[in-house]
């Protein structure tokens, strides 16, 4: 059986404070009781000694004082009696009885001087009274005693007004708590209700939706925890989509980039099966189907490097290079190819330059970087910088070309991302790969990269490297 938060709240409170307000009540009923009947008893007590010590004070007949007293007592309800040690009444306002009626336990205290009293007495009365016995004793030996007796019922109506007090504000009390509660347990049923419906919101897919915090309680901290999971999950949401469209234009792009050389290589093919070339354009046909095989080879080679790399699979051989010697290297391989397009090489650093690295692979990562300068520059430099800074080694590749957009600098580690997007006027080609293999193997590195470039004004790549001391 379902049973609603609220009314859960409202039955856990009501009876929380209903078992309290029983426990109070029933404890404070019998306090109060005692009370009254411990001031009576007293009342009668003090009375009781005041009439002793006024007829031990008396020579002569006391009987218009113990009148006076008769008068006094009259108006608050109490009477009294004077009796023998043997129990025989000798004066009295109120008892008709020759004797007064005592246990043995009673007459026994008395006559060893204690004072007897007792609060409920219905048997020996006419009326349910509280009575108090004090001991007279004349030169040490017990010659008799006063009682002294009030009715119940003054005591009891003073009870019963106080209960009905009581009564009176628990009542009170409970339609406060009654009040609270509801409003206690309508606020918390609403919160848990919105966490519910943003929960189902989130099912749906939908993780747009927030929850107010206030983290006053639990149910506030579970909102904000719920907050931040769901932030999570929609962080998690826009990289799988991401991932996805990535994946997507992975596939588009290798799909192009094997397309094109394949067509090239079927043509070149058919039209040799088919006698389509001549002999003088044989040979350049099957250049031409050389280079293209060349580019396929590059291309799955690049991915299958970019896999390893990226999936922590390629091990590092760190050693000191000599950074002026390997730039030098570079300078020397790639300077036919700078030379076709106009460029210069040239190299600023010093012989004290050392770098910790993978030699093959940093030599990877600097013609990566330095092919891409000189494919996107023509009839200006290429300048290979190094240098050492804040316990780092910091390379430096600067060209003069056409420099990028903004928009291009962001997304130029991204795997087959090319500044020119042209697949068919495209005149640099590759495959944008190598800037991608560029940023997991400074990674590797424990380095950084970073790009600095204005459209029409060049670029600069600068890699920082830790010095390992």
């Amino acid at each position: 059986m379902k049973i609603k938060y609220f009314y859960q709240q409202l039955a856990s409170h009501l009876s929380v404070i209903i078992i309290a307000f029983l426990i109070l009540s029933l404890v404070f009923s019998h306090f109060v009781e005692q009370f009254v009947y411990d001031n009576k008893t007293e009342e009668l007590a003090s009375y009781g000694q005041s009439i002793l010590l006024d007829i031990r004070q008396i020579q002569g007949d006391s009987r218009p004082t113990l009148q006076s007293y008769g008068h006094v007592l009259e108006g608050q309800d109490i009477q009294y009696s004077l009796f023998d040690e043997k129990s025989k009444i000798i004066y009295s306002t109120g008892l008709n009885t020759p004797l007064i009626e005592l246990n043995a336990d009673e007459w026994k205290a008395l006559q060893s001087g204690k004072t007897v009293t007792v609060k409920q007495e219905f048997k020996r009365f006419d009326q349910a009274v509280t009575f108090v016995l004090l001991p007279y004793f004349h030169r040490t030996q017990f010659v008799g005693g006063v009682l002294l007796t009030s009715p119940l019922k003054g005591s009891r109506d003073i009870i019963s007004q106080m209960n009905s007090y009581i009564l009176y504000t628990t009542f009170i009390a409970l339609a406060i708590a009654l009040l609270l509660s509801g409003l206690l347990s309508t606020f918390h049923g609403r919160r848990i209700k919105r966490l519910q419906s943003a929960t189902a919101t989130v099912a749906q897919g939908d993780y747009s939706v927030r929850i107010p915090t206030a983290k006053i309680d639990e149910i506030g901290e579970l909102a904000g925890d719920f907050n931040a999971m769901v932030e999570k999950l929609e962080a998690s949401m826009h990289e799988i989509e991401n991932l996805e469209n990535r994946r997507r234009q992975f596939m588009a792009d290798v799909s192009h980039e094997l397309r094109t050389p394949l067509t090239t290589i079927r043509g070149i093919i058919e039209g040799l099966r088919n006698d389509m070339i001549s002999e003088s354009e044989k040979e350049r046909g099957l250049q031409l189907a050389s280079s293209e095989t060349m580019r396929l080879m590059r291309l799955v080679n690049e991915n299958l490097d970019y896999e390893k790399i990226r999936s922590n699979q390629v091990t590092l051989v760190k050693q000191p290079i000599q950074l002026k010697e390997l730039l030098e290297i570079i300078r020397e391989q790639l300077e036919d190819t700078a030379a076709e397009k106009g460029n210069h090489i040239h190299v600023e650093t010093n012989d004290t330059v050392i770098v910790n690295a993978d030699y093959d692979r940093l030599t990877q990562v600097l013609i990566n970087i330095t092919k891409n300068s000189i494919q996107f520059t023509e009839n200006g430099t290429i300048l290979l910088r190094g240098f050492t800074e804040d316990r780092l080694t910091i390379i430096e590749i600067e060209d003069t070309g056409i420099g990028m957009d903004p928009e291009d600098v962001e997304h130029i580690w991204n795997r087959f991302y090319k500044a020119i997007d042209s697949r068919t006027t495209n005149p640099y080609g590759e495959f944008g790969l190598g800037l991608s293999i560029v940023k997991q193997l400074v990674t590797l590195h424990g380095g950084t990269i970073h790009v600095e470039s204005l459209k029409g004004q060049g670029t600069k790549f600068r890699i920082e490297l830790p010095i390992e001391l």
